[in-house]
């Protein structure tokens, strides 16, 4: 394997990574310390849309992890960054929570159920049957079909919830439209967090717990990439893929040195 320049700036999950069922990880308060101090550039990424990152900035908080707002990058904001880029000023009828709502009028997009441009779906605990039969008849009649992450479970203390990728392929079953997926793995989303923060994908790391999302995002970016076994994937697990991390630790606490 070709050797890779120093690390100077990193990109790390957060479920899985940081804290878990609401805990924080041990090692994650020294590791994003350290990253406060070395200067590096960083950020904080999340698949799910439901909060904005001034909301995910106060429930971190609480948890005693200080990420700063600027420093925290959803699949909400990079789904309205990629329709800004792609239609700037359209109109799209959203099902999602506030992070994704808040995200798009942000950009100056307009909300609406009337011949929108695109269908986005998102993240939300309340999936209701007349707002997914409204995204399938608007999908039918030619509005482009967009979603924020293709994650099909997400984490619950019950146990696994459908997600945004379950209910995506309901609505693609109804309309026999597949939707663009902006979160990860696609490496949309990556480069635009590097570039969001000014760094280039030679010199950049991606921490994750997913070998499906977070590790091959990273490697399609082209970024130096670590999995923790404190979430999702579990060594047994790494073998089943034909692509590998570049480094598999324990926990976040084994990356502190590396900063």
């Amino acid at each position: 394997m070709a050797e890779r320049k120093p690390i100077e700036s990193w990109l790390t999950d957060m479920d899985g990574v940081l804290i878990h069922e609401g805990i924080p990880i041990k090692g994650a308060d020294a590791f994003l310390s350290r990253l406060r101090e070395s200067g590096k550039p960083f950020l904080v990424l999340t698949n799910n849309s439901m909060q904005t990152p001034r909301d995910l900035h106060a429930r971190l908080a609480r948890m005693g992890l200080d990420v700063p707002v600027d420093n925290i990058w959803t699949s909400a904001l990079a789904t309205a960054q990629f329709l800004d880029d792609q239609r700037p000023g359209g109109t799209a009828y959203v099902i999602g929570e506030a992070g994704l709502t808040t995200a798009m009028h942000d950009i100056g997009y307009v909300l609406t159920d009337a011949q929108p441009d695109y269908v986005v779906l998102g993240e939300t605990r309340t999936y209701s049957f007349e707002a997914l039969t409204r995204a399938i008849r608007l999908i039918n009649n030619g509005s482009r079909f967009i979603a924020t992450n293709p994650d099909e479970t997400g984490p619950s203390a019950e146990g696994p919830l459908p997600a945004t990728g379950s209910v995506a392929a309901l609505i693609t079953k109804a309309t026999g439209q597949e939707p663009y997926f902006v979160g990860k793995p696609n490496p949309l989303m990556m480069r635009a967090g590097l570039n969001k923060i000014g760094a280039h994908s030679e010199t950049s790391a991606m921490i994750g717990d997913r070998m499906d999302t977070d590790m091959l995002a990273g490697l399609e970016a082209g970024m130096e990439t670590f999995l923790v076994l404190t979430g999702i994937s579990s060594p047994a697990e790494v073998d089943r893929h034909p692509f590998r991390p570049s480094t598999v630790v324990d926990s976040i606490a084994d990356l502190v040195e590396r900063v």
